[in-house]
């Protein structure tokens, strides 16, 4: 379990990837996405681009129990 975590995707804040959003986040207005390794991106106004495409810029990064997960914003 924790060499699954170690080889999982980091990132900073600043640093961007593209991510296809697939679900409602829980928080207004979010979508969230996946990066091929599991690791999720909560993506602020991300709500209503389901099922598309976006270039999301990391804003933070949490690390809890099962793993990371990314929030960001959506780049032009």
């Amino acid at each position: 379990y924790e060499m699954a975590n170690i080889l999982k995707t980091t990132a900073v804040p600043g640093e961007e990837f593209f991510v296809k959003i697939v679900q409602r986040g829980k928080g207004a207005n979010q979508g969230v996405g996946y990066l091929p390794d599991g690791t999720m991106i909560v993506v602020e106004q991300g709500e209503l681009l389901l099922d598309k495409t976006v270039k999301v810029n990391i804003s933070r990064v949490i690390q809890t129990d099962a793993g990371r997960i990314f929030f960001g914003k959506i780049t032009q």
